[in-house]
Parts: C-alpha cells; sequence; structure tokens
C-alpha cells in the first residue's frame, strides 16, 4: 500500500487533507468506556425493537433460534474482522482490506457499498424514530418527526468525535439498561404470575400455538434476511479503529463480549417476550417489546418501553451518520471519491462528507411521505443486501490475509480468529445462502433490483477513474513484505 498505509500508530498528524493514512488528522477522542458501549449498543437496533415484530409474525417462536443461528455468524465474521483490525488498525478497515488482499476495484467498490448501507440504514432508522412517535402523537405526519431527528442528529455529528462517542454511549447505555430492565419485569411475570398478564403468560407459549416452527422451518429460515438486518451495526468498531485511544487493547474486548451480547439481548430478550404474550399476538410494522408491555398493564410501561426503542432508533442514526462520513474520507484518501470527502474541519470530523450523505438520508423523510407504510420494509431490504456485501468482503480478506500468514508473506495478527479460515468459510456460505433467500422472497427482492443499477453506477465510476487516473488500478491488492509490517 501507498501513502504509509501500513504505519497506522500516529495519534496526532497536522494534515487536513485526503493526503496520507485514511486516519491522519482525525482525533483519537474515543476511550475505552465509549468504544465498548459503541459495541454493546450496535447488537441493540431497530432491527430487534421493529423488525423483530414481522419475523416473529412469519416464524413463530422459532425466530429465537434464527436469531441465534445467525449470531453465531455474526460472531465468525467479527472475530475475523478482530484479527484483520490488529494486523492493521485503521479507519474505513473494511475498504482498506478489501483493497490490501483483493485488490483496488474491490475496495472501492466495498467502501461506497458501506457508506450506502449506512446511509440507507439511516433511513430506516428515521422511519423507525418516526413511526414510534405516532405512539403519542400520531396526529404528527411521519415525515415531519424524521426531519426534525435528521437535522438534531446531523448537528451533533459536526461537533466532534468526542461529543459523538459521548451521545452514542448514554443511547446505548438506555437501551442496555432497558432490555435488562424488560428481561428482569418478564421473568417476574412468568415466575410471580403478577400483572394483566399473569394468568397466560408461562414459558409453554413457546411450544402451544402450533408448536415452535408454526409455519414450518422454510418460513423460519426466510426470516433469516429479516434477521440479519438486526445484527447491522456490530461492525461499527472497526470503523472506529482509527480514532480509538488504545485499539489494542478495547478492540478484541469488545469483540470478544459479543456471544453474550447476542445471548442476553437477542435470544433471552425473545425468549421471555415470547413466554409472556402468546406469538400470534405479535404483528408487522409494531414493536413486540411495546406490544408486551401494554399487555403486561404495568402504568407508563408501554411509553417508556416506545421510549427505549425511539433511543435505540436515534443511535444506530447517529452512528450511521458517523460511519458516513469517515468511510466517504478514506476513499477519498484513495482517490476514489472527490478530494473534497477527505477534508477535516477544524474539529477534526469530516464535514463535507457527513453533510452529503445526511442529505441523501433525507430520501428516507420523502419516502416517510409517500409510501409511510413500505418506507421501513425497503430500506431495511436494501440495507441488509449492502451489509452482506461488507461481511462478505471481511470474510474474504480474512481468509486471503490467514494464507499469507500461513505462508509466511504477513506478520501474524496478536488477535488471531479461532479455527483460522475455516468459520470464514462458514460464514460466507452462510451469507450466500441469505442472499439466495433475499432471492426468493417476492417482497425483500426488490433490494436486488436496487443492488443491480447500484453495480452498474459503480462499474460506470470505476471505468471514469482508470480513464482519468489509469494508475488507480494498480494499487494494492499486493501484499506487503514481512519486514514492511511489524
Amino acid at each position: 500500500m501507498e501513502k504509509g498505509a501500513h504505519n497506522m500508530t500516529s495519534s496526532k498528524v497536522t494534515d487536513e487533507t485526503a493526503t496520507g493514512a485514511p486516519e491522519e488528522g482525525y482525533e483519537r477522542g474515543l476511550g475505552s468506556r465509549q468504544v465498548q458501549m459503541i459495541a454493546i449498543g450496535g447488537a441493540i437496533g431497530v432491527g430487534l425493537f421493529m423488525g423483530a415484530g414481522a419475523n416473529i409474525a412469519k416464524a413463530g417462536p422459532s425466530i429465537i433460534l434464527m436469531y441465534a443461528l445467525a449470531g453465531v455468524v455474526i460472531f465468525f465474521i467479527m472475530r475475523a474482522l478482530g484479527e484483520l483490525l490488529l494486523y492493521r488498525p485503521v479507519s474505513g478497515s473494511f475498504a482498506e482490506y478489501a483493497r490490501e488482499f483483493l485488490g483496488p476495484f474491490f475496495g472501492f467498490v466495498t467502501g461506497w457499498t458501506y457508506w450506502l448501507m449506512w446511509v440507507v440504514t439511516g433511513m430506516a432508522e428515521l422511519t423507525a424514530a418516526a413511526i414510534y412517535i405516532h405512539f403519542w402523537f400520531p396526529e404528527i405526519p411521519q415525515w415531519v418527526s424524521a426531519l426534525v431527528f435528521l437535522v438534531v442528529l446531523f448537528g451533533v455529528n459536526l461537533i466532534s468525535v468526542k461529543i459523538f462517542g459521548e451521545v452514542e454511549f448514554w443511547f446505548s447505555m438506555v437501551k442496555v439498561t432497558a432490555i435488562i430492565g424488560m428481561i428482569v419485569i418478564g421473568l417476574g411475570v412468568l415466575t410471580l404470575g403478577f400483572s394483566d398478564a399473569g394468568d397466560t403468560a408461562a414459558a409453554s407459549n413457546l411450544w402451544s400455538h402450533g408448536g415452535f416452527f408454526p409455519n414450518g422451518i422454510g418460513s423460519s429460515l426466510m426470516t433469516l434476511q429479516g434477521v440479519m438486518f438486526a445484527y447491522l451495526a456490530v461492525e461499527l468498531v472497526g470503523v472506529t479503529a482509527g480514532e480509538s485511544e488504545n485499539p489494542e487493547k478495547t478492540l478484541p474486548k469488545a469483540i470478544n463480549t459479543l456471544p453474550w451480547r447476542i445471548i442476553v439481548f437477542y435470544v433471552g430478550a425473545l425468549l421471555v417476550i415470547l413466554s409472556v404474550v402468546k406469538w400470534t399476538e405479535f404483528s408487522a410494522g409494531e414493536s413486540p417489546f411495546v406490544h408486551a408491555f401494554g399487555k403486561i398493564g404495568i402504568p407508563l410501561a408501554a411509553g417508556i418501553v416506545n421510549f427505549v426503542v425511539l433511543t435505540a432508533a436515534l443511535s444506530s442514526c447517529n452512528s450511521g451518520m458517523y460511519s458516513t462520513g469517515r468511510m466517504l474520507r478514506d476513499l477519498a484518501a484513495n482517490s476514489e471519491a472527490p478530494q473534497a470527502f477527505g477534508k477535516l474541519n477544524s474539529r477534526k470530523t469530516p464535514a463535507i462528507g457527513i453533510t452529503v450523505s445526511v442529505a441523501l438520508m433525507g430520501i428516507g423523510v420523502i419516502l416517510n411521505y409517500v409510501v409511510p407504510e413500505k418506507a421501513f420494509l425497503y430500506v431495511t431490504s436494501v440495507a441488509t443486501a449492502a451489509g452482506i456485501w461488507t461481511w462478505m468482503m471481511i470474510l474474504v480478506s480474512h481468509i486471503r490475509y490467514r494464507a499469507a500468514v500461513d505462508a509466511g508473506r504477513l506478520r501474524a495478527s496478536s488477535f488471531p480468529a479461532p479455527g483460522g479460515a475455516l468459520f470464514s468459510w462458514v460464514a460466507l456460505l452462510f451469507l450466500i445462502g441469505v442472499t439466495c433467500m433475499i432471492a426468493y422472497d417476492k417482497d425483500a427482492r426488490v433490494c436486488l433490483y436496487v443492488a443491480a443499477g447500484w453495480a452498474v453506477a459503480l462499474g460506470v465510476g470505476w471505468s471514469v477513474l482508470k480513464s482519468r487516473n489509469p494508475g488507480i488500478a494498480t494499487r494494492g491488492g499486493e501484499e506487503p513484505e514481512l519486514e514492511k509490517v511489524g
């Protein structure tokens, strides 16, 4: 790699343009507690709080197994990413690794696709937040609420990475505390029988209403594309690498705590919710958590839970704005995006990249005006497809990296993934299977049409870049020699 890409330990650099390593000029303003909480909060988002309603309606109690299965695969992906991050911690990591191990074209595609994922995810979160506001203020149009949230979070991201980290810390703290509280209350209902749901709340709800697979195993498997959307953002710790105070310490800790987060926040929470209220009462378009606590009948409980799920949506949108600006700067640093995206403002944030991304997230406001009932489905399916591509590139880059390490061409990472490249192959095959399910699902299939159009746009963009800068097609894609990466 050129531009000093393998000297990634400097914390203060005066360069505020796109020259130099992609993370140069950033302020390492994310402390350990913030990175840890961002990682924890990344596992709790609108995919669980809102999307789980539609998935429960399709799969019944077996949705718990689907979240657990997907969680195992996500852990394989994150350990693969963790090994790469400790080999070379850099902001914009996914694109950088694809660029290094697969070639500049794949770095270009991955960077822009991850950017698209967060732009579209931001639209989904804004849509969910607007729906949650309806709980209190049904007369307010969805698009108005979405626009207000968009503007407020935009301001937060322009100030500084420290402010972003602090806001995200407290957003995540609310989510984590609330989920644990919900589980405790739900267990109280099940064991002590209090609340309006006490007479019907029982673990037998998991198998008494049509069985654990009430609609068949096939219907359960078809929910995996929606389930995978719930896990988008767990890879966000990779984007924070260039702005973490001590990535060698904080990143492994954040990744290794992922299994218990999945067990508690997804499997545990859904086990309790589906025991307290039978699965047939849940439907798409509403949060199963809000519905369940409304059923329990605790005063103000449903309103409090609605506030929590609103916080979760805003948290994810906040993270999306953070990610898009950093990814555009990484692309600019490699001459794969306009150089204006590489500039930092006086607060060391990529303001231009964030501004452009937020402007495009505004399309979500338009969707909430034009097709409010379909907006969430459309944007989540597109975001899932983009996320799957990003995860695939992480896995393929890891497989290539491990091959280079085994051959003695690259130094070993201090955080090796268990099983080497084997589990990366398993996860890759799983993601291919999920993609086939998306193609089979007529409602989710729209994302593949968008993906085809996006592929054409990227192909045209790459051709234009090569014509203007022929050397761009030969950068990266070659493993650096061992003595240069120690």
